[in-house]
């Protein structure tokens, strides 16, 4: 059945001949999740009202047109949406110029600031003909605005970063604190030590200033320190009303960014000026809608040593069989790339694909094959793979709500040493003689290592569109690249969902063209690729599927 539209996304229309359209920036602020459709005060309509007559962006087609289509744009919490005097109907949060006006970055470019009617559309590749009556999906375009809702004399922001390490953290909070301080002359930037425990029972937070951050780009992990769970929402924005914190920063997975969303409400809540902002990490590229996600690319390379590594083991030893275990707890993205990026995989395994041991279409017979064919084999495997009844039991789970999986690669170690020996060729013949393995799981090396230059870079324009949006006055939203522009996307999106690989995609087809390798059992743990949404495709062959952690 095909996936029902996304609810509170704005309509909007446009000229099918061409004609040039404006976005009505109010409306695109509005907040997407369903909790937050109460019913708008008198003054925030009065607000709305005035900001139209005022000539900010609304939304029209410059000329009539025959026919129009419209278009579904995401919207993104805005802060007056509920800070709001209900005794002077006419009160208006005061806007300020942009601190970046008449610096060197805008003087040489007159289109610097992003306009408040600039959208990315998500899916750019459709059929002419078969889609030309379907609303494209927009997202928010990501950057400067002329115009701010912080006072940056006034702007105390705190940086946190959650759950798992993985490469680009620390540019991240490098370009977090360049960007506030540098750019915008915000007044405190403070660093939460220890993840969501830390907002509440640290004593002091971490003064961060650009002297403190210069170089961290060049670690591994994360300079604050992490945790997984601690997280109290009351307690959380208690400590940060406390502190005068208007400005949070959110570094962490999919759960770091359900609690994110949790502070947002609960910001909103009490009617607080803050803004929160999520930045979404995960080195196994599993966040929904984006491209890819930070660390990735850093991830793949460290993945292509152990690959290597490999390679080198099987080719020096007789029957070599080279397992290789790489992170990927539902989705195959590292375990995928870094075969296509290795050219020297015969095999790789990942969740989204189901596959049998035995038999003559299983995995074992399939590696007798290869064997036989060139004295040697190379198995890629992602940690989730082959995960079907993982983790069924709810109290099996990590701290951070993850599933707790069974060591596949282990595993596939012993069933490999059990079919191939002295005994098993005494049965069958030769071909089930004894090997060489070589097992490698390169996991904690993966993760820890500092992001390379594509990343850095990355990390770069992703702190920085964090801290434009903030000032803009968004909040309960996260920044990320949509076809190569980067995006502000509510939290609600990212938080429930996950990206994993469409098996249906050419780049999946590349994957099994290189390494030769056989369907085997069909789909995995994924479930069926046909439920992926059809916005949802990224560059990096990807879809987004609803789907538990």
């Amino acid at each position: 059945a095909p996936r029902p539209p996304i609810t509170g996304v704005m309509a909007i229309t446009w000229r099918t001949m061409g004609t040039l359209v404006l976005l009505h920036a109010g409306h695109a602020l509005r907040p997407l999740s369903a909790s937050l459709h109460r019913p708008r005060s008198a003054v925030a309509a009065t607000r709305r009202a005035k900001r139209a007559r005022a000539g900010m962006a609304t939304m029209a087609i410059l000329e009539a047109g025959e026919s129009v289509s419209p278009w579904q744009v995401v919207p993104v919490d805005h802060i007056t949406d509920w800070c709001e005097d209900e005794d002077e109907i006419f009160a208006e949060l005061p806007t300020y110029m942009n601190p970046l006006a008449g610096t060197v970055m805008t003087e040489i470019n007159d289109k610097y600031f992003v306009e408040k009617d600039e959208v990315v559309i998500k899916s750019v590749v459709v059929n002419a003909d078969r889609d030309k009556a379907a609303p494209p999906t927009c997202y928010m375009h990501a950057g400067p605005r002329k115009q701010i809702y912080y006072r940056p004399s006034e702007v105390k922001a705190a940086i946190v970063t959650c759950g798992g390490i993985c490469p680009g953290i620390n540019t991240v909070v490098r370009e977090l604190v360049f960007c506030l301080k540098e750019q915008y002359n915000a007044a405190e930037v403070y660093g939460v030590p220890g993840g969501y425990r830390g907002f509440a029972e640290a004593e002091e937070y971490r003064l961060l200033n650009p002297s403190d951050v210069d170089q961290i780009h060049r670690l591994g992990g994360t300079i604050l320190g992490t945790s997984r769970g601690g997280h109290d929402t009351d307690a959380i924005v208690d400590k940060l009303e406390a502190k005068g914190i208007n400005q949070v920063y959110i570094i962490g997975g999919d759960g770091t960014m359900r609690g994110a969303s949790l502070i947002a409400e609960e910001a909103r809540r009490r009617q607080l000026k803050m803004s929160v902002v999520g930045i979404p990490k995960t080195v196994d590229n599993d966040i929904p809608i984006i491209d890819k996600s930070f660390g990735f690319e850093t991830a793949v390379e460290a993945a292509q040593d152990a690959i290597n590594s490999a390679v080198t083991e099987t080719q020096s030893f007789p029957r070599g069989v080279g397992i290789v275990q790489l992170m990927g707890r539902l989705s195959g993205f590292i375990a995928m790339h870094a075969t296509l990026g290795s050219r020297d995989v015969d095999c790789v395994l990942i969740p989204e694909v189901a596959f049998t041991l035995s038999g003559d279409d299983g995995l074992l017979e399939f590696l007798a094959d290869k064997l036989e064919e060139s004295d040697r084999v190379i198995l890629v495997v992602a940690e989730g793979a082959g995960q079907f009844d993982a983790g069924d039991d709810d109290s099996e789970r990590d701290a951070s709500g993850n599933k707790i999986l069974k060591d596949i690669g282990v595993t596939i170690k012993e069933e490999v040493a059990s079919y191939f020996n002295a005994d098993a060729a005494k049965a069958h013949g030769p071909r089930r003689g004894p090997v060489n393995i070589k097992y490698i799981d390169p996991t904690y090396m993966v993760r820890s290592v500092a992001s390379n230059a594509a990343d850095n870079i990355y990390c770069t324009t992703l702190a920085h569109s964090a801290v434009h949006g903030a000032f803009a006055g968004l909040s309960n939203f996260c920044v990320g690249p949509i076809n190569s522009r980067h995006t502000y996307i509510p939290l609600s999106l990212v938080a429930q969902r996950t990206n994993v690989v469409d098996v249906t995609s050419s780049m999946w087809g590349d994957v099994l063209f290189s390494t030769g390798q056989p369907a085997f059992g069909g789909l995995g743990a994924n479930d069926d690729p046909d439920i992926c949404d059809v916005y949802s495709d990224t560059t990096y062959g990807g879809c987004t599927v609803d789907i538990g952690r």
